[in-house]
């Protein structure tokens, strides 16, 4: 059960604050923060509206609005009779031109990466193709086991063409915040969704039972002119991702 003396007290504080930003969105940033430092667990179930707004006094239409702002955002499910919840699910929008790590973030999740390669290959025909390049055109492989509130959720690997990455070492949980940095800025993607069994390595990588099956999405990201920037395969717990495509 989550601490509510905790809970509250963050909001207070949050609440409190001179800003010019709507109490709404303080209030929903607020419970975002919560679950992305541990306050707030997976399936944990929140006050009502009635007990937020005595406890912190402010009104049931701010909490009302707060809570719909965080069901659009996937922060939280609501159902009649049941009460608000904070989502075991991580939505993902396949047209937004944002990494899994910025996706997670923005819904008050935390992310991590464990690196398994980032190496330098000449690619085949394949890849190539998909990149708009040359067959044995230098790309850098990245193979990763991506994580969400410390569970892992997904394979991927990803081909980025050599000369949009000066110094692999330096990418650390988000390919997409290195780009930035870089100045290289995708806004759009194309992506097509299968699904299909684990094998054996990859349920021992994700921690997947056997009746589990994987989402495969192969994505690839373009800047504004229609340059690939990067192709990618991942491979998604089909019960723990939801995703998005409108």
């Amino acid at each position: 059960m989550t601490d509510q003396t905790a809970l509250f007290s963050r909001l207070t504080s949050t609440l409190a604050d001179d800003s010019r930003t709507p109490l709404y969105k303080r209030f929903a940033t607020a419970i975002k923060d919560a679950v992305r430092d541990g306050v707030l667990v997976h399936e944990e179930i929140l006050p009502s509206e009635r007990d937020f707004s005595q406890s912190l006094s402010i009104s049931r239409i701010t909490v009302r609005k707060a809570m719909d702002a965080l069901e659009k955002e996937g922060v939280v499910l609501r159902s009649r009779g049941y009460g608000t919840q904070i989502c075991s699910q991580f939505e993902y929008s396949l047209k937004e031109p944002k990494g899994l790590s910025q996706q997670a973030v923005l819904r008050g999740k935390k992310p991590d990466t464990v690196w398994i390669n980032k190496s330098k290959i000449h690619c085949d025909a394949a890849i190539a193709e998909k990149l708009a390049l040359n067959k044995g055109s230098e790309v850098y492989l990245l193979k990763r086991i991506r994580y969400v509130d410390q569970q892992a959720v997904s394979v991927e690997e990803s081909w980025v063409p050599a000369r949009y990455i000066a110094d692999a070492d330096e990418i650390g949980i988000s390919l997409y915040d290195y780009f930035h940095q870089q100045q290289i800025l995708p806004v759009k993607s194309q992506s097509k969704v299968s699904a299909r069994m684990p094998d054996e390595a990859l349920q021992q990588q994700i921690a997947l039972p056997d009746n589990v099956p994987v989402l495969v999405i192969k994505q690839l990201a373009l800047d504004a002119q229609g340059n690939p920037l990067e192709y990618s395969i991942s491979y998604c717990r089909s019960d723990m991702y939801v995703f998005i495509a409108e």
